[in-house]
């Protein structure tokens, strides 16, 4: 009777190391370039942020694909860590037919830059 056979375990070790790291790469890239782009203001309630609780400011890709980070920052929204978790619950709901919206989809509105063009030309 032959054996089954076993997954290399190192193998899978390295896998799960080396693809957890790339996901840390990728995500440092991205969020440094947002904190440098945007002001350290949540997009949907408006708290702002210093040095001393910026880890509570998250990056929110706007069609939840981590791996569309376009350079002019256009698919990306600075939330507080408490939207970002409404944002992505509200996502699944609609995923799953609990929630509301036209396509099923509910996302932030709320623009609080939307006059900051006018009150730098001030």
């Amino acid at each position: 009777m032959a054996q089954p056979k076993t997954p290399d375990a190192n193998r899978l070790d390295r896998l799960v190391a080396e693809a957890r790291k790339s996901a840390e790469q990728r995500e440092q890239g991205y969020r440094e370039r947002a904190l440098k782009l945007y002001p350290w203001v949540c997009g949907r309630c408006t708290r702002s942020f210093t040095r001393d609780n910026l880890r509570e400011l998250t990056v929110h890709h706007r069609d939840h694909n981590h791996d569309n980070n376009p350079p002019d920052g256009s698919n990306w929204e600075l939330l507080c860590i408490y939207c970002h978790e409404n944002e992505h619950s509200r996502y699944l709901e609609a995923d799953s037919g609990q929630g509301g919206g036209e396509n099923g989809h509910s996302s932030a509105t709320h623009n609080p830059f939307a006059a900051l063009k006018d009150l730098l030309k001030k």
